[in-house]
């Protein structure tokens, strides 16, 4: 069946005394003026009600009008009804392999396993042996994601960082004190990487020596346990979001002014569990040096 129904995201509301409003998928309100169209009409149309009047040459001739203009919006959809599950991944999808900290990795397959993701533990050399073709044959991860509940040593994540070349989606996350860094999926050849990550950060702070020491591990910190399950379910939810939409076949279009999800760096403060957005862009290799001139 083809009906014409809103985009997700988008509402319609029956102001009272004001007529019928459209919300936007940013949260913006637009009053709209029906004209010469009895508003219960337009409303059922847009609900996905059967496509036409009872009698389609008594409709107005401005509901056309109208809904084209809903159409090139972007407001509404057209198409077959989709009665499939909203959870429903492609099969060659569904294998997940996560490692790291439990308090991370726990609510994270919690929230896989009912939107149709296979997860399972693995282990770091489970990765190499992956990039490097030495693994056994068998299962073969569609993703793998990697959570630590705490910063990243160095050299930790530079095998998982070769996983999108050999076509395996990689995502991870670590935390530095009070804030969770979710970096952006990276699901092929010349996304960004973890390793880009840490040269974009050091490249934008003044303090890149203490930052690269305290990554090292060069501090003495207190009691460290920072992360709440609430901290860590909203962390593991970011994460599926992002697991399900590229099972699904893409990310979705980010909002007006913010990055796409391969080239976004997410900051979540656990102070509040707010999130911010930072673009974040692959770092081009560097040509080698040339190589100095004998002397004569």
């Amino acid at each position: 069946m083809t009906r014409t129904r809103l985009a997700p995201g988008i509402a319609v509301v029956a102001v009272p005394g004001r007529g019928p409003a459209v919300r936007t998928a940013g949260g913006e309100f637009l009053r709209m003026a029906t004209g010469d169209v009895p508003e219960r009409l337009l409303l059922d149309r847009l609900s996905g009600a059967a496509d036409g009047h009872r009698d389609a040459a008594d409709a107005p001739p401005g509901l056309d009008r109208l809904l084209a203009a809903f159409a090139s919006a972007g407001y509404t959809r057209t198409g077959p009804v989709d009665d499939r599950p909203r959870t429903e991944w492609a099969a060659r999808s569904r294998t997940v392999w996560l490692l790291g900290d439990p308090v991370l990795t726990a609510p994270l397959a919690e929230c896989l396993r009912p939107a149709g993701a296979a997860p399972r533990t693995a282990a770091p050399e489970e990765v190499a042996a992956l990039v490097r073709g030495t693994g056994p044959e068998g299962e073969r991860p569609a993703a793998v994601v990697w959570c630590l509940d705490g910063p990243v040593p160095p050299g930790l994540w530079d095998d998982a960082d070769r996983l999108p070349a050999h076509g395996v989606a990689w995502l991870r996350c670590h935390r530095e004190g009070r804030q969770v860094w979710i970096e952006p999926p990276a699901v092929a050849a010349g996304d960004v990487t973890s390793a880009h990550v840490r040269l974009r950060r050091l490249a934008v702070t003044p303090a890149h020596r203490e930052l690269a020491a305290y990554w090292a591990g060069e501090r003495i910190t207190g009691d460290d346990r920072l992360t709440t399950p609430a901290s860590a379910a909203l962390t593991a939810a970011l994460l599926a979001d992002d697991l399900t939409a590229w099972a699904r076949g893409g990310f979705p279009d980010p909002a007006p002014g913010a990055p796409p999800a391969r080239r976004r760096l997410r900051r979540v403060d656990l102070n509040g569990l707010t999130v911010t957005e930072h673009p974040v862009l692959p770092v081009p290799d560097v040509a080698p040096a040339p190589r100095p001139r004998s002397a004569t």
